[in-house]
């Protein structure tokens, strides 16, 4: 009888699956109850992560117009071009960076390089500065973002992906969409600065604090390294360059996640800058914009624990599909009642909010069911860069259009794309048989690495 094939764990990941089940004396267990607490802290760091990108979902729009002149859109849209690929650069980085360094190490360094984000957004002599501020807020969240999501997908295992996800995005954007909310009611009474970006500081001392105290997850990874039902086939190249082809094009459901990924954030992009001027434009004031930009991240968030729970129960594909049509509904919705700008504001924000929470942890865990966990991380990194360029390409394409046909016409441009994109994720990704634990990595079947479908 041939022996099996061992498994290699990544560089950087730490033991190898020879002797998987203890670390440092502890026994290493895969699974959301058996690591509850690890998790909680992870929820709660991302809690943090996501408040500190919140801070800006209101206000720095209104900073760049009422604050700084600018009149351009183009111009006044920088701030998010740059927050969008640095974020996806550091995303793209992130997969290779953790063949070398452990997630907590990576963790950490987010944070150090977020720390002086709340302090320039309040005090900012210019725009350049507030732009400065961005490209430094993606290099956090690329990192903090990544590496919360793939240390909650090493802790739980294959069997709840869908809902680890779930549980992570929902801390990550509620978070996005309160601190949203308070910003924009500090901002009616304090005015656009330096009050409402201070509450960044709570955020920064937070997340470094308890990245101090969470563990690294590396023994959990060479332990579902170990378990994994098929060994990595032989050939199936894990470098940096490979694995990036085979996410972005090459793997047919890997290739619809990343396209669908990147248009679900070209339209939150195109959202962050527009909706704010749009509604001040149909006469709301401050916290009436507040209150729409703060309810639609919330949605997206509280909504993914439930989204991710059918994801690992129903499929990956039909949340995503269905999800994407929903904002595609809800962009429009924006516009449909020019008389009546605060209830069209929440009912866009309803819609986008619930539309956003189906497929945001439905795509991450279609990924992770696609990918072997030798290059799951380097897969990730890859899908997350193309979902995240969609904050830079929402930006562009918003400042080019609202300078030319306006900003209605940026909006319905948006929902086109939209739908576009949820039909083309119904063509090109498949879902195994039975998500969760029969995904692969809990039995033999695995996708082929040209098509996605098992073989």
């Amino acid at each position: 009888m041939n022996a099996k094939p061992a498994v290699v764990a990544p560089a950087g990941t730490g033991p190898t699956p020879t002797s998987p089940t203890r670390a440092a004396g502890r026994q290493v267990r895969l699974g959301l109850r058996e690591n509850r607490l690890q998790f909680s802290l992870l929820v709660v760091v991302n809690i943090a992560v996501g408040g500190l990108v919140g801070l800006e979902r209101t206000t720095v729009p209104l900073i760049g117009t009422e604050t700084f002149g600018l009149t351009g859109n183009l111009a006044l849209f920088s701030f998010i071009v740059a927050f969008g690929l640095t974020k996806a650069l550091t995303n793209l980085a992130a997969g290779a960076l953790t063949a070398r360094f452990r997630r907590k190490r990576l963790l950490l360094t987010g944070w150090l390089i977020g720390a002086p984000v709340p302090f320039v957004l309040a005090w900012a002599p210019s725009w350049g500065w507030i732009v400065a501020a961005n490209v430094l807020l993606g290099l956090n969240q690329g990192l903090t973002w990544s590496m919360t999501v793939n240390m909650k997908i090493d802790l739980v295992g294959p069997a709840r992906r869908g809902l680890a996800t779930g549980l992570n995005e929902a801390a990550g954007y509620t978070a996005v969409g309160v601190t949203a909310l308070v910003t924009g009611y500090l901002a009616t009474g304090y005015g656009l600065r330096p009050v409402p970006e201070l509450v960044g500081i709570v955020f920064v001392v937070a997340g470094l604090a308890l990245t101090l105290v969470v563990r690294d997850t590396a023994a959990h990874v060479a332990l579902e390294l170990g378990r994994h039902a098929e060994p990595l086939p032989t050939g199936e190249d894990t470098a940096w360059a490979a694995v990036f082809a085979r996410t972005s094009w090459r793997n047919r459901s890997l290739r619809g996640a990343s396209q669908a990924g990147l248009v679900n954030n070209l339209n939150d992009g195109l959202t962050w800058g527009v909706f704010p001027l749009l509604f001040t434009d149909h006469g709301l004031g401050l916290a009436a914009v507040g209150l729409i930009k703060g309810l639609y991240p919330v949605l997206w968030g509280i909504g993914q624990i439930p989204a991710g729970h059918l994801a690992d129960r129903l499929g990956r594909k039909p949340l995503v599909v269905t999800g994407m049509l929903v904002q595609s509904g809800g962009l429009l919705l924006a516009l449909a009642l020019p008389d009546s700008p605060l209830l069209a504001g929440i009912l866009s924000a309803t819609a986008l909010g619930l539309g956003t929470a189906m497929v945001y942890p439905a795509l991450i865990a279609s990924v992770s069911d696609h990918a072997h966990p030798a290059w799951r991380a380097n897969a990730l990194g890859t899908y997350r860069f193309w979902r995240d360029i969609g904050y830079a390409a929402g930006a562009l394409i918003a400042g080019v259009l609202a300078d030319t046909l306006g900003l209605d016409a940026t909006v319905i441009a948006a929902a086109v794309l939209t739908a576009a994109s949820g039909l083309l994720a119904a063509r090109w990704i498949t879902d195994h048989a039975k998500p969760g634990p029969h995904a692969p990595g809990a039995q033999g079947r695995r996708p082929t690495a040209e098509t996605g479908v098992p073989a």
